[in-house]
């Protein structure tokens, strides 16, 4: 099952959770949570971020950028 366009989803060969934001061909485009460089993965290498997953990455980022420590 390929993820729709704004479903939150994990990176399975490194466990980055992001956003599904387009398509480039057979390979989907992922956003992190919280902005930043965006990356491409396959279909097959992706599976659906949990409620606690996306809570964790947006906790995460939230934590980082009220330290300084980003940007965008």
């Amino acid at each position: 099952m390929v993820p729709a366009v704004g479903a939150y989803v994990v990176d399975t060969r490194d466990g980055r959770v992001g956003q599904v934001v387009g398509r480039e061909g057979p390979r989907l485009r992922l956003r992190p949570v919280g902005g930043g460089r965006e990356w491409e993965c396959a279909p097959g290498a992706v599976r659906c971020a949990t409620a606690g997953e996306r809570l964790r990455a947006e906790t995460g980022y939230a934590n980082a950028r009220s330290r300084g420590e980003r940007a965008w």
